[in-house]
């Protein structure tokens, strides 16, 4: 009977199901261990670092060893790295293990010094691992582009929260590999089976952004919104010719490297994910759309009344005049609310919004961030009459700052728009989408001419005599602006609260331009955009030239006329 209840194992074990019982002695007598890749590093247009990995250091326990300790290690563990006890413990106690890790990306020197005074208080059982560290060597700079990884999840691997860091996650993490080994008596087996995995380390993003540029901008941008009292602001810095972004600055922003000490609201790039009415820097698409459809010209001369009786209400010039004799560049120069809407009168319907789509208004630019606004461009029965006349000088519609320089760079970029780029080549999102300069597309959208022309009428906005704007002037350079203060809509009512959006955009030299550069104020109690974000777009222009050694063209400014 004996012998039958043996016969009868051994068949179960060899025919029935061997393979089985195979895997399970297999497992018994096995480790794996895990082989961390290294993150890719984000890095700026020149190659320095925005966010890198360092030697950092995996804790690991060998439970065999840990067992009989374990309760006063883990206490010592949980304190020692800020972990939770009951996880360690349970770590430490894992039977038929001699690998678990207790912390990940942990300092070399911390986890160096937590060995050292465990083995000083006679606990064995611990070693460390190759782990590398994410850390953010500049601190604030574009830490709303570059964003930041958090505490890695339990299973070790690392928690992408914001930023470049959360949309390439994939792209820079790379895949873990690991080495499996069959063990013995708890030692690893010398001629037992040994398999390996490597690490594929991530791949390196690069950025079009220029950390100088960067960090000259950000202080700019945070000295203007401070000395203005506003609530916040936005700084973009565009080569004009390619489309990419040298700079893009948000104030409040917060440190990388120490993202938990403030609110999370300031994580984000408002560039991106807030919305606003552009005010009167939308007047650029517009004329220049009344231009490049033959129902307008720089000299062609409006008769604008003191008050424009339209619809349910009035519309209003800045300032209180008479009657004015302006010519469409005067109407420029001077921002006239009344002659922007007399000229778009000659629009067909429908062909203004057109335009405005083509200029990119309404739709994301997709440049890799994430929470990125299409902003509000009214279609069908929602562009009345009324939407159609204010739309015209900027209000009625709303727009985040990269569509709103990336419309106004076709300007100067002889009437050809082209998609805005953060990342430098071509890189991949995680939801497969490739973007980079590499994909961004080039398409017409007024003519060569009608931008030439809507460039010189910009350029008498800075004007010192017949302009608004003579403030943004920047030394010998020819340079075309233009002015916008706008009324804010309030979340809380969805109506007009009394709050403005002061800003300023252009491009310079005027006749070959190399940067494009726009500055938002919000919430201003200092003035409008002439007096608010012209001076800090001149100081950007100007360093911008001086550092990329751009000369004056010496050629003359725009005489066109403003009056007739």
């Amino acid at each position: 009977m004996v012998l039958s209840v043996f016969a009868a194992r051994l068949v179960q074990l060899q025919g029935v199901d061997p393979e089985n019982y195979a895997d399970m002695a297999a497992a018994e007598g096995s480790d794996t261990i895990l082989l961390p890749a290294t993150r890719g590093d984000i890095v700026d247009r020149r190659g320095n670092p925005l966010a890198v990995s360092i030697d950092g250091r995996m804790i690991v326990a060998d439970p065999a060893l840990t067992a009989d300790d374990a309760s006063q290690l883990a206490s010592f563990l949980a304190r020692r790295l800020d972990l939770d006890y009951v996880e360690v413990l349970e770590r430490l106690r894992m039977e038929d293990s001699r690998f678990q890790y207790i912390a990940r990306q942990v300092p070399a020197r911390r986890a160096a010094d937590v060995i050292a005074d465990a083995e000083a208080k006679g606990f064995v059982g611990l070693f460390t691992q190759r782990d590398p560290v994410r850390i953010y060597p500049s601190g604030d700079l574009a830490a709303n582009l570059v964003g930041f990884l958090g505490t890695p999840r339990k299973d070790g691997s690392a928690r992408a929260l914001a930023g470049l860091e959360d949309a390439f996650d994939d792209f820079l993490s790379g895949a873990d590999g690991e080495a499996h080994y069959e063990v013995g008596a708890g030692n690893q087996l010398p001629l037992g089976d040994h398999t390996v995995t490597p690490a594929v380390d991530g791949s390196d993003l690069t950025l079009t952004i220029d950390r100088d540029l960067q960090f000259f901008t950000q202080k700019v941008l945070q000295q203007t919104v401070e000395g203005a009292h506003g609530e916040s602001g936005i700084a973009v810095v565009m080569d004009s010719r390619t489309g990419e972004l040298l700079a893009l600055a948000d104030y409040p922003t917060y440190d990388a490297s120490q993202p938990q000490e403030w609110p999370k609201s300031r994580y984000k790039s408002s560039a991106l994910t807030d919305v606003y009415e552009p005010g009167s820097v939308q007047k650029v698409l517009t004329l220049s759309a009344v231009i490049d459809a033959g129902l307008g010209r720089p000299r062609q001369q409006y008769v604008v009344p003191p008050v424009l009786n339209r619809q349910d209400r009035p519309i209003h010039d800045h300032w209180v005049h008479g009657i004015e004799h302006l010519t469409l560049a005067g109407i420029l120069a001077k921002s006239s609310n009344i002659g922007t809407v007399l000229a778009a009168d000659e629009f067909a319907p429908g062909v203004l919004r057109e335009y405005l789509t083509e200029f990119g208004l309404g739709r994301q630019t997709d440049i890799g961030l994430r929470g990125e606004t299409k902003g509000i461009l009214p279609a069908g029965a929602e562009w009345t009459d009324q939407v159609d006349d204010r739309i015209a000088f900027g209000q009625s519609l709303s727009v985040n700052a990269i569509q709103m320089i990336a419309a106004v760079n076709a300007i100067a970029n002889d009437g050809v728009r082209i998609d805005p780029s953060l990342v430098k080549g071509s890189a991949t999102l995680d939801d497969g989408t490739e973007i980079g300069t590499d994909q961004a597309d080039r398409r017409r959208v007024v003519s060569a001419e009608a931008a030439r022309q809507t460039a010189l009428m910009m350029e008498r906005v800075l004007d010192p005599d017949d302009g608004v704007a003579s403030i943004a002037r920047v030394g010998d350079y020819r340079i075309s602006g233009k002015t916008g203060t706008a009324q804010r809509v309030s979340d809380r009512c969805g109506c007009y609260d009394g709050s403005r959006t002061s800003s300023f955009i252009g491009f310079g030299p005027t006749d070959d331009p190399r940067f494009t550069i726009y500055v938002v104020v919000h919430d201003s109690r200092a003035g409008g955009g002439s007096v608010v974000a012209g001076p800090a777009f001149a100081k950007l222009m100007g360093y911008a030239l001086r550092r990329y050694s751009v000369p004056p063209t010496e050629t003359e400014p725009s005489r066109l006329p403003v009056e007739w």
